[in-house]
């Protein structure tokens, strides 16, 4: 039975009550192509015993599976303290706090991980996080556009090499609002030319999306390109990789006043690769602009007896103050994955951090080293890279994969599953072999036999092609 206590009766006497015909016409403002009317891939309700076999089937897919996926969900080694901590009984069932007074740990926490995130980021201010990177980065457009009121085109850049995953999220956010995304196809080098952002010179932009690393694992010369935005009087938004900031210039040293809004996936900082979730999508900013940066901020204060003591300081959001004055309609932080960052973070300190993106860095050369004496095999791209880089071989990337994953390896991701070739710029390397193009991923976890293992078994699949 459907967990609804109304009957019929109160609906239509409560729907009558505010003069409307039905629910439905409740929510006439959504789109009628976002609208699912079938639910038909939905099974009836089975017992407990038929979903647990049918959970313990999926889990046994992932088991035995060299994994070298990347893509935004990245594998990395969790110590094994952070989540022993994390299911303790205050954490686990540590939501959110709304009552202030009773809620210290909870807010220390929060205001210990916003400290972090600052200082790894390099920004003035963070709020609690967001969903997910990619609703995080939509948020971020919003935001720009309140924060820059001299610019009236509502015109945002957002590069290709932007997570494809983020950029449908923002556009099925924010288009509905008005905000136009300018999207700039992928270069030969797999990084945004300065060539590709000539015609927008002098023209009203609002901001531009500068990722480090971006989609393909390349690493954009970010101090150019933010001098160049401001100079043209744009706003600039990072994407970053958390772990890779532990090792890259951080976003708000980003040439000569540094990036202004910069938000990320933080599956990286001590949450498991689980089947698509719990993620988190954090966000940090310049001072000057965090009464726009949506969800909540945690301050440390003290009461009158002059003890410490911690208290929402900024909550700009629907549920707390009228809902035309809010900055987002987000209504929860990812209370149980950041306590897991948080711990995380505090085990490995800055050092720790920057031996695990060492690793990552090093570990990725290494298996382009091996790659590179493989016959048939092409490494495309020539600039640096973190955790991943693209590569080719003669057979089609999806039957590679297959052909992969049948010898217990997981290899990577085939990029046509995310591009088009409208995608790529006329001239691109991509743009002849982009079936055959390979997206692969190496962090601190891999060892050297395992590097040599992948190896060995795609020259055996090549061979056997």
């Amino acid at each position: 039975m459907p967990y609804i206590p109304h009957t019929e009766a109160d609906i239509s006497a409560m729907l009558d009550a505010i003069g409307v015909d039905s629910v439905e016409s409740l929510f006439d403002e959504i789109p009628k192509s976002l609208l699912e009317t079938s639910f038909d891939k939905i099974e009836p309700g089975k017992g407990e015993m038929y979903v647990m076999q049918e959970m313990e089937q999926r889990a046994d897919q992932d088991s035995g599976q060299l994994c070298f996926i990347g893509a935004g969900a990245y594998e990395h080694y969790i110590p094994a303290a952070v989540w022993d901590i994390v299911g303790r009984g205050e954490w686990m069932t540590a939501y959110t706090p709304y009552q202030a007074e009773a809620s210290q740990g909870t807010l220390q926490l929060i205001y210990e991980y916003q400290s972090m995130m600052c200082g790894l980021t390099g920004m003035d201010v963070s709020n609690a996080s967001l969903y997910d990177g990619g609703s995080a980065l939509a948020e971020a457009l919003l935001m720009a556009v309140r924060v820059h009121r001299k610019s009236r085109s509502k015109k945002i850049i957002v590069p290709a090499l932007i997570h494809p995953y983020y950029r449908s999220v923002c556009k099925n956010i924010v288009t509905n609002q008005g905000i136009e995304l300018i999207e700039l196809p992928i270069a030969e080098s797999g990084t945004i030319e300065m060539s590709q952002l000539a015609p927008y010179e002098g023209e009203d932009i609002t901001a531009i999306v500068i990722p480090l690393p971006n989609f393909l694992g390349g690493l954009d010369d970010v101090h150019q390109l933010t001098d160049w935005a401001h100079n043209n009087k744009q706003l600039v938004i990072a994407v970053v990789n958390p772990i890779a900031m532990a090792m890259l210039t951080p976003p708000g040293e980003w040439g000569e006043k540094g990036a202004d809004i910069v938000v990320g996936e933080g599956q990286p900082l001590g949450v498991p690769l689980a089947s698509g979730g719990p993620y988190f999508g954090f966000m940090a900013c310049k001072q000057a602009y965090v009464r726009q940066m949506p969800g909540r901020i945690i301050g440390r204060t003290v009461d009158k007896e002059g003890r410490t003591g911690f208290a929402l300081t900024l909550q700009a959001r629907e549920q707390h103050i009228r809902r035309s004055k809010a900055t987002s309609n987000i209504c929860t932080n990812q209370g149980l994955a950041v306590t897991a960052a948080t711990i995380y973070m505090s085990l490995l300190g800055p050092n720790g951090l920057l031996r695990v993106a060492e690793s990552c860095r090093a570990k990725m050369n290494k298996l382009q080293q091996l790659l590179q004496t493989v016959e048939g095999v092409t490494l495309l791209q020539n600039r640096g890279h973190f955790h991943e880089f693209v590569f080719e071989t003669p057979l089609s990337a999806e039957h590679l994969l297959e052909k992969m994953a049948a010898k217990g390896i997981q290899a990577g991701v085939a990029l046509s599953q995310f591009y088009g070739v409208y995608e790529l710029t006329e001239h691109n390397k991509l743009y002849s072999s982009l079936d055959r193009a390979l997206l692969v991923c190496v962090t601190e976890t891999k060892t050297e036999a395992q590097l040599q293992h992948y190896v060995d078994t795609l020259k055996e699949v090549l061979h056997d092609s």
